[in-house]
């Protein structure tokens, strides 16, 4: 399943989508930011973020 994430203004910022057990974060363009695992979210380099769903937060 994919979600896409938009603004205000309904222009594509994001997108999450679901690979095997984990979701994925990609920016407008198609790269990777991060992923959450069930527990916690890694940044693109795989440094972990914090514990929780905090995918949205790697678009800012």
């Amino acid at each position: 399943m994919t979600q896409v994430l938009k603004d205000r203004y309904g222009r594509k910022i994001g997108e999450i989508r679901d690979e095997a057990n984990r979701q994925t974060i990609y920016d407008k363009y198609g790269v990777r930011l991060g992923y959450y695992d069930g527990r916690y979210t890694y940044d693109r380099y795989g440094r972990k973020i914090g514990e929780g769903n905090l995918l949205a937060t790697l678009l800012l």
